[in-house]
């Protein structure tokens, strides 16, 4: 298996490296390897898609309208 060296990393960013890999159990090695995966295996941004999925949504939402009485209403009734 291939091996890297990474130098010259700046000091804030291996502190936050170090406490990232703290909260997931990992070792600093581990956390470099899992961000490494992250970011080569990651699917490609398309617009297209999100724009497409965000029509959709307004779509489905479009019947309910969020006024300043309605929110209004919500307060003055409570949580049950």
């Amino acid at each position: 298996m291939p091996s890297i060296t990474v130098k010259n990393i700046p000091d804030h960013a291996y502190k936050i490296l170090k406490q990232v890999a703290t909260t997931n159990h990992r070792s600093i090695n581990s956390e470099i390897i899992c961000l490494i995966e992250k970011a080569t295996l990651s699917k490609p941004f398309l617009p297209e898609q999100h724009l497409a999925l965000a029509k959709r949504s307004r779509e489905k939402t479009a019947k309910f309208l969020l006024t300043n009485d309605t929110l209004q209403a919500a307060k003055e009734e409570g949580r049950p």
